[in-house]
């Protein structure tokens, strides 16, 4: 994994790294610093192998949150950004939040949020290029939400055309949606196929409920 310090980036040069394969990371939320993260090990989340456990599918038909899409970009990267019971620390700063929040404006980063009684309750946010799209964080102030935001994600990206979905690592969280881990040389292969192809995260109309979201996970198990 290469750490080296950057300066003067701005979101053109965000959007070139993520071309190539890298991304930024703070140390700590306070750390003014970024760092480029070029992974030896990559993880990724097949679209066409998505697994939903059953448990979750059955919340998902519940339907205990209200799904929103890029409603609240930068209430979902301060969400991302707190700390919290499972984690001390996050890697969000205050120029991670500028550069993703310019990649909002320029329509290259969303976020996908799950509300309850006109609360944000969870959500994720990551960003599109060509037909890849790069998961950046996730979180949760109710149970489930963060998982329920990742499987609207997923029916969203097939429904879009998009090929690729990088989770840039592979957590036991992911892991039982059926992540895995390539290495660095395949992943640029795949990165390099889904960008030179097009796809549309907005194709999938926002006011898709459970069963539609559903039936297009189904046509891909």
């Amino acid at each position: 994994m290469s750490n080296r310090t950057l300066s003067n980036i701005d979101s053109d040069v965000l959007l070139r790294a993520y071309a190539f394969g890298v991304f930024p990371m703070a140390e700590a939320r306070d750390d003014p610093q970024l760092y480029w993260i070029d992974p030896e090990r990559r993880g990724i989340l097949p679209l066409d192998k998505f697994h939903l456990p059953r448990r979750l599918k059955r919340t998902v038909k519940a339907e205990p949150f209200e799904v929103r899409i890029n409603t609240s970009f930068r209430q979902v990267m301060l969400g991302c950004a707190e700390s919290g019971a499972d984690r001390e620390g996050t890697w969000i700063n205050d120029q991670i939040m500028e550069l993703y929040g310019e990649l909002f404006a320029r329509g290259h980063a969303h976020s996908v949020e799950c509300w309850q009684s006109g609360r944000l309750v969870g959500g994720l946010y990551g960003v599109s290029l060509g037909a890849a799209f790069f998961g950046e964080s996730m979180f949760s102030r109710e149970t489930d939400a963060s998982k329920v935001a990742l499987v609207y994600l997923v029916a969203r990206l097939i429904y879009g055309g998009f090929k690729l979905l990088d989770t840039q690592f592979v957590t036991a969280h992911l892991g039982q949606f059926g992540t895995t881990e390539i290495s660095r040389d395949a992943y640029r292969v795949r990165l390099h196929e889904a960008t030179m192809e097009s796809a549309d995260f907005r194709r999938m109309p926002e006011d898709y409920g459970s069963i539609a979201v559903l039936q297009v996970l189904s046509q891909t198990s």
